[in-house]
Order: structure tokens, then C-alpha cells, then sequence
């Protein structure tokens, strides 16, 4: 076995420059090295292998896949056991070290020769040409790490032919003339020429928003309009619970099992709208083809909510130093097997495992974490957070969005197909006295008036990331992901009412609120999405104890701790709903009396 070892300084602490050096698969599509596919094959022990092929130069290359080990911001390995090529074995380790001001990396190679080329390779130039392009890739890091680039590595742009530079400035044109476009139709263009394949295989809007320094609602609505008009194609992701990756992906949201089975961790899972099926983008084959496969299945970036990998054998016990904030971890194998939820707050429990039992044990010394196998196999111990993708758009919170359901319609479920929401917030409203208004203005006139009102409910309601979901006669039932976006715009507008009947020469409408959120049932009905439920009862049966001008908030709502500051002036009551047997707590916040008396009148 030959090594070769390199030191770096950079100017930034670990916490800075791991995410960026640890995300193996994007310094490796950098570096220019193969796309490969990866073939899982299942042991007998349920446990799984993992095996690639590729072309590099003039070598036909094929390998095992050893799982990366890691403890984040601290250090990982890399192993490959090659079965084709000049090499038998390739190992990649990366420490990194605080310094003053800054930290060091220490990377070093191992490889071992399979015949005579690979020592050949070995004794002459293997090492000198790995570390030169290192070295380039490493001084992109420290320019972006510095702020002086907007990207971790320079790639050289998609040159278009003339047939496809007219197809998409036609496609930018009508992104930017849209009301979803949001003047960032040529940045979104520019993006997908110009970024790396690890950047498009999965594109999430919080992250390019995040990365643009926008709102993530206009860059959400500009990936929506951007599928309707040709430059990019969603994919509905169901997310492996473990790895948190898309191991089952479908073009339509019909299309979306209840299950799946994930070969990297030998488990099946279910579906669930609010968590694990995620809306996502990629560039539209006419604009930039995007082939599938890997570079690198196992980068430490790739799972980034795992906080350590590491891997024992049969009766080894391991210290490794690691800080662990405080917060929900859980504790497994990669290997199939159970799990131990933790709460950490001080310092972390030992990790043990014995066979498929996983437990947590005595505490471990303060900034460090104890491993113990105490079974007879050699297991990969994990330390993960419980926290979700931040960045994942889930099918529930883009179906409550009102571009989504102005582009896709006809997005629905399976006929027959139910999905259950754990939570949703729903806004009804209802016209005070609407009878009495098509007496005394006329149909025509009243019918205009209606809606405009219903225009004037969707601007606010969107604005609040809700979305219409019907209306019903004279009344609106929104949707919202998040309860106080819910309160918000029930209370933008009652307080936006009085300006909207000036703008209407003065005839006075009264609007009715109640809002309540809960657990609900997504089904399709009459070819669009709606919701069902006793929460979808007592929530319009709440909206009937408004009066005119006023919001009506369940008192299981106000409780929410991102709702309790807005409804905090409120008087509490409890009131009897047609339905149910018992009294319910509601807050009632008061309309406004110039409204109410203009329309009582009429």
C-alpha cells in the first residue's frame, strides 16, 4: 500500500469549510471523475453491498462501494475495493484540525496496485496528478469560502445551439411575463446552464432561494411556473426516513405509492404528505439533459442530518470526539435493525449495539461520544438528527399554495386514494347578509361584487402561502400549511375590508371568519384536491359564530404557540356548534363597527 498526504490551511474553522470539502460527490464531479450507477445487492444477513462500474480515461473500472465514515466537522474515510482496473483498493481521509483563525485539512491517500499498470501509476505520476487537481479544487473552496465567488466550483456554461437559445429565451420570456415569474426568469435560466449536475439532478427551491438571497415563496412560484412553461420538470421524491433520500420518484402526484422500500437501508416505509414525499426540480431534457447516477452515494453531504458514521467491529469500543448540540437524535445501525430516540442536552449517551438491538447507555465524556458492538458482527453505528430535510417542499405545503393549484389542477390523487394530513390550518369565510345585497343592488351588480371579493380573498390568502381550495356560494375555504399564516391573513382581511368596499364606490360587504387547524383527510373530489374530516366540520361550524367583520379562532388553534401572540387581545369564550355535544372553546376578535354598521344598514 502506497500513500500520499497533503495539508491545507484554510482561513475558516471546520464548521465552515466541512459542508464544502465533505460534499465528496460535488468535489468529484469537479475534479471530473465518472458518473457511475450503483448496484445494491442484499446478503443473506440483511445486510447490503454496494457495487458501481465506470469508464475513467482508458480504464473500465468496477468497485465496491465501502459506506463512508464520518463525525461531522471532524473527519471521514473513504474506501473503494476495486474488482476491474489498475488499483485493488483506494482510501481517501480527511482530518481536519482548528487553528488559530482558521483550521487545517490533512488529506491522505492509500491506494494498493491490481497488476502491473496500477503500480506502474503508483510509482510515477498517480499521487502528483491527484494532488495537483486537488490543489485547484481546494483554491476554489477558499475563494468561495472567502466570499469572493457566488459558487463552490467554476464550471464552464451549457453552450445552447441556436434552435435551443431561441426555445428558451421564448420559455424565460413568458416565466417573466407571469405573475409567478417574479422578474427571475433569466437568473433561473442562467442557473441551469451555468451550475454543476449535482446542483440539477434535484433542484429544491429553499435552497436556491436561500443561495439567491430571496424569499422562498417567489422561488418556489417561479419553479412552478418554470414546469408549465418548458424549462424545468418536477418529480414527486418519497424520502427514505433513514437516509432521507428519494429512492422512489414519480412524475404526477397520482402516482405516488402508499410505500416503499429503500435497498440502501433494507426498510419499507410509508408515505406521508406532511414529511416524506417532497416536490422537486430538475432542467427539462429540450433545455439541459440531466443523466442519472452518482458521484458519490455516500458523501457525508449527502446525508447531511447524520452527525457520525462509524464503523466497529464484533467487541470494539470507540471514543470519538464529537459536540453534539443539544436537541432529538436518533441512535441505529446502518445496517437493518432497530433504533434509540434520545434527548440530548449535556453530554451525549453511549452508543451500543448488540446484533439488531440498539439502546442508549451511560454518558459519554463531554465532547466526545463512546461507541460499543457488543454483538458479533460488524456493525456501522449512527448518530442522526431527528430534525427533517429543512429544505424539502413537501406535498402538503405545495398543495396548499395557490400557484399550485392555478398550474396544476389537475394535480389530484389516485381515484379512490386518501392521504392523511397531520395538520392543516383552513380559513372559511362567508358574507354577512349576501341575500339582502342581491335585493338591494341587483343580481348583476351583486354577482360582480362577489367577485371581486372572491379576487380580493385570493390575493391575501396567496400572499399568506395559502391556497383556495373551493368556493361555496358566497363563501371561501383556504388552505394553509402553517396555522398563523392562517390567523394573518383572516386578519389582513378584515382590516383590509373597509378599503376594498371604498374601492367599490362605497357599497359595504361583511365578511365572516373562522379559522381551526388539525388532522384531515386529502382526497380528490369533483378532479381537484380537497379536505375531509370532523376538523374540516369544526372548522366551518366556527366560521358560523362570526359575526360581520369578525374572526373566529377555535380555542385548540389559539393554543398553537405561533398563533397565541396574534390572538392574544381576544376574548374567550366557549359556544355551543350544531354537532357536536359539548361546548367549544373559540377566541373571538372583534369586527369592525364601521363595517358592521353600514351593512346592518343596508
Amino acid at each position: 500500500m502506497k500513500s500520499h498526504t497533503i495539508v491545507w490551511e484554510f482561513d475558516q474553522p471546520p464548521d465552515v469549510i466541512w459542508p464544502l470539502f465533505a460534499d465528496t460527490g460535488r468535489i468529484n464531479e469537479a475534479a471530473g471523475l465518472p458518473k457511475h450507477r450503483i448496484r445494491e445487492v442484499e446478503q443473506a444477513d440483511g445486510t447490503v453491498r454496494f457495487f458501481a462500474e465506470a469508464k475513467a480515461g482508458p480504464f473500465t473500472l468496477a468497485w465496491e462501494e465501502i459506506p463512508v465514515e464520518w463525525v461531522t466537522d471532524r473527519w471521514f474515510r473513504h474506501e473503494r475495493r476495486f474488482s476491474r482496473g489498475p488499483l485493488a483498493v483506494l482510501i481517501a481521509t480527511a482530518e481536519f484540525e482548528p487553528t488559530p483563525g482558521g483550521c487545517r485539512c490533512i488529506y491522505r491517500m492509500e491506494a494498493a496496485p491490481a497488476n502491473l499498470i496500477g503500480r506502474l501509476l503508483l510509482a510515477t505520476r498517480f499521487f502528483d496528478d491527484a494532488g495537483k487537481n486537488f490543489d485547484r479544487l481546494v483554491d476554489d473552496l477558499r475563494q468561495f469560502a472567502a466570499g469572493a465567488s457566488k459558487r463552490p466550483f467554476l464550471t464552464k456554461r451549457v453552450v445552447l445551439d441556436q434552435a435551443r437559445a431561441l426555445r428558451l429565451e421564448r420559455i424565460v420570456a413568458e416565466i417573466n411575463a407571469s405573475p409567478n415569474g417574479h422578474g427571475l426568469g433569466t437568473r433561473l435560466a442562467d442557473y441551469v446552464l451555468d451550475a454543476q449536475e449535482m446542483d440539477l439532478i434535484r433542484m429544491r427551491p429553499r435552497r436556491l432561494a436561500r443561495e439567491w438571497g430571496e424569499e422562498d415563496l417567489p422561488v418556489i412560484e417561479l419553479c412552478l411556473e418554470a414546469v408549465r412553461d418548458g424549462l424545468l420538470e418536477s418529480r414527486w421524491d418519497l424520502l427514505c426516513p433513514r437516509c432521507r433520500g428519494a429512492k422512489l420518484s414519480a412524475s404526477s402526484l397520482d402516482q405516488v405509492p402508499e410505500t416503499a422500500h429503500c435497498d440502501s437501508c433494507n426498510i419499507t416505509y410509508d408515505r406521508d404528505f406532511s414529511r416524506n414525499v417532497e416536490l422537486s426540480f430538475q432542467p427539462a431534457p429540450a433545455v439541459r439533459p440531466v443523466q442519472d447516477g452518482e458521484f458519490c452515494l455516500f458523501g457525508p453531504m449527502s446525508m447531511p442530518h447524520v452527525i457520525l458514521q462509524v464503523a466497529l467491529d464484533p467487541g470494539e469500543s470507540r471514543t470519538v470526539p464529537a459536540d453534539l448540540a443539544p436537541g432529538a437524535y436518533r441512535y441505529r445501525t446502518l445496517e437493518t435493525g432497530g433504533q434509540c430516540d434520545v434527548a440530548i442536552d449535556g453530554p451525549a449517551p453511549r452508543v451500543i449495539v448488540n446484533g439488531a438491538v440498539v439502546q442508549a447507555g451511560e454518558p459519554s465524556a463531554p465532547g466526545t461520544v463512546t461507541l460499543e458492538n457488543q454483538g458479533a458482527a460488524r456493525r456501522t453505528l449512527v448518530v442522526e438528527s431527528r430534525a427533517w430535510v429543512a429544505d424539502a417542499l413537501t406535498a402538503h405545503e405545495v398543495t396548499t399554495l395557490q400557484a399550485f393549484r392555478d398550474l396544476f389542477s389537475n394535480a389530484v390523487l389516485h381515484p379512490g386514494d386518501q392521504v392523511s394530513i397531520a395538520q392543516i390550518a383552513l380559513m372559511f369565510t362567508d358574507l354577512k347578509g349576501s341575500t339582502a345585497l342581491y335585493e338591494r343592488i341587483g343580481d348583476a351588480s351583486a354577482y360582480h361584487l362577489v367577485r371581486e371579493h372572491f379576487a380580493y380573498l385570493g390575493r391575501i390568502v396567496r400572499g399568506h402561502r395559502g391556497a383556495i381550495v373551493k368556493t361555496i356560494g358566497d363563501s371561501v375555504m383556504a388552505a394553509f400549511a402553517e396555522p398563523a399564516d392562517a390567523v394573518r391573513a383572516a386578519l389582513d382581511v378584515q382590516q383590509g375590508t373597509e378599503a376594498f368596499n371604498r374601492d367599490q364606490g362605497g357599497e359595504a360587504i361583511s365578511i365572516k371568519i373562522g379559522v381551526h387547524a388539525g388532522a384531515s383527510i386529502a382526497v380528490t373530489l369533483n378532479d381537484r384536491l380537497d379536505y375531509f374530516g370532523s376538523m374540516v366540520n369544526l372548522a366551518a361550524r366556527v366560521q358560523g359564530l362570526a359575526a360581520g367583520g369578525e374572526v373566529v379562532v377555535s380555542g385548540q388553534l389559539a393554543q398553537d404557540p405561533s398563533v397565541a401572540p396574534l390572538v392574544a387581545e381576544g376574548r374567550r369564550e366557549r359556544a355551543r356548534v350544531r354537532g357536536i355535544a359539548e361546548p367549544v372553546e373559540v377566541v373571538r376578535l372583534p369586527g369592525d363597527p364601521v363595517v358592521e354598521e353600514k351593512t346592518n344598514g343596508g
